[in-house]
């Protein structure tokens, strides 16, 4: 989404609305653990002002990500409600770090939009079958819950025989008394 800021002069009495889909697939390069992305909506406002563009958005779709325990597709929807400020005048720009410098004369939401998204993406994910999980082996890596874990552990320790004690073991196989 970019406007001139001559095209939002005629929006100056009042706002202007928003309501497209914006595609967002760039997401995927700056994110590589988002496999796909829907069309994300975007609905909201812009008001402008002499020297500022104030808007409201809100974002609505939704990305795959890996689950973090199966490696599963898992579908994450996601609503962000956020108000953004763009400015194309030095002396607002350096009274307020938290609005956007507009270069040039065009301004562009599609980075503000992709870096709402990528706040959105969670550390960990489960898919809905992750529980049912117990082990899994691969190349240089396993999984185990720890209840398994712990009981392959206890199991391992019973049958184990300490080594300094390997020898009273032996005492007990003679038969020559």
């Amino acid at each position: 989404m970019k406007w001139s800021i001559h095209q939002l002069q005629k929006y100056r009495q009042g706002a202007m609305p928003l309501d497209e889909a914006v595609d967002l697939e760039s997401v995927k390069i700056r994110n590589p653990e988002i496999r796909n992305i829907t069309p994300v909506r975007v609905t909201g406002s812009c008001t402008i002002g002499s020297k500022k563009l104030t808007c409201r958005f809100r974002l609505e779709g939704t990305m795959t990500l890996p689950c973090s325990r199966t490696w599963e597709d898992v579908e994450l929807p996601f609503v962000i409600e956020a108000d953004e400020q763009f400015s194309w005048d030095e002396t607002i720009l350096a009274a307020d770090d938290e609005i956007h410098p507009v270069v040039g004369e065009t301004i562009d939401l599609t980075p503000v939009f992709e870096e709402l998204v990528l706040l959105e993406v969670p550390l960990q994910i489960f898919s809905p079958n992750a529980d049912d999980m117990k082990e899994a082996k691969g190349q240089g890596w396993s999984y185990t819950t720890d209840e398994a874990y712990n009981a392959k552990l206890r199991e391992e320790m019973a049958t184990k025989v300490d080594p300094r004690l390997a020898g009273l073991a032996k005492f007990f196989e003679s038969k020559d008394e």
